[in-house]
């Protein structure tokens, strides 16, 4: 059986790890510039196909990957004359592997139903390097026959594929888990940087800690930095934590819950992210609560 064409959007750190996995596969793909030209020229000097437009790519092609930023962003290449929905026709595959709000993935599955196409959403777990040997994680949800088409594919790019039900349970889930990381990593950077402010010294901090139930690789990767110096172990974002912290309160008010927990964290890293840390690793809010506390 032919493998299907895949057209790809998205070529960040993440994206342009899957695709070139996928071209290891011996996958036809399809790619357009999203942001950056130097991953779709590396992508098409393997052999890749070049389009400029998402219309054209879904005309083209069976199963389109988008591997965006925001919500906005995918709702941009979504809709609009030259928008994926203009160029797709039945029993063709969306998959949006980002992290995006549940609502706005709702909708976008609602209006690509009712011409007879599938859309799931399939956030990740794990690193541009697992996703370089097709050893990501993948919560993935959508209509059952959305996924059955494109499953195959799917267990090429990902190590674990699970499949969650309902439209809008993937990116439920990885607001949920993100939240919940990125309030354990505030948490444990606050912890240091209070540790210095009493004089009590991080790593007695981190071997006390560590040697209970509150011991997790969270941990393991702030007390990386904070003790060791590496921020490299968490390797995520401030600004895009706050964008995941944000949407998962977003996705509290659509839900008609405050969400008290959130506040705290979404603050801290909003903070940090307009004091110019947005591009430092979330690991180095401990620096920001060192200058916080004094």
């Amino acid at each position: 059986m032919s493998k299907p064409a895949i057209g790809f959007i998205g070529l960040g750190l993440m994206g342009r790890a899957m695709a070139e996995h996928l071209l290891d596969q011996n996958y036809h793909l399809t790619v357009m510039a999203n942001r950056s030209r130097e991953a779709v020229e590396a992508i098409v000097a393997r052999g890749g196909v070049e389009v400029s437009s998402a219309k054209e790519m879904a005309q083209a092609c069976d199963i389109i990957m988008l591997c965006m930023d925001t919500s906005h962003s995918v709702e941009g290449r979504i809709y609009g004359d030259d928008g994926i929905l203009a160029g797709l026709s039945a029993d063709k595959v969306v998959i949006d592997f980002g992290t995006s709000l549940p609502a706005s993935t709702v909708k976008i599955g609602g209006d690509l139903a009712g011409i007879g196409a599938y859309y799931l959403d399939a956030p990740i777990g794990r690193t541009p390097a697992h996703a370089r040997e097709g050893m990501i994680n993948l919560m993935c949800a959508g209509d059952k026959a959305g996924f059955d088409i494109a499953e195959e594919t799917l267990q090429v790019v990902g190590d674990n594929v699970f499949y969650l039900g309902k439209l809008g349970s993937g990116h439920t889930m990885k607001l949920i888990n993100n939240f919940f990381g990125m309030t354990v990593a505030n948490a444990m950077a606050e912890s240091f940087a209070m540790a210095d402010k009493m004089g009590v010294d991080r790593q007695q901090v981190y071997d006390v800690m560590s040697a209970g139930p509150l011991h997790s690789a969270m941990m393991d990767f702030v007390k990386g930095y904070a003790v060791d110096g590496d921020a490299a172990q968490l390797a995520f974002a401030i600004k895009n934590a706050a964008k995941d912290v944000g949407y998962y309160a977003q996705m509290a008010t659509d839900a008609g819950a405050n969400s008290i927990m959130s506040s705290a964290t979404l603050k801290a890293l909003n903070a940090a992210r307009d004091d110019g840390k947005g591009d430092e690793m979330v690991s180095q809010m401990y620096d920001f609560y060192t200058d916080q506390l004094g």
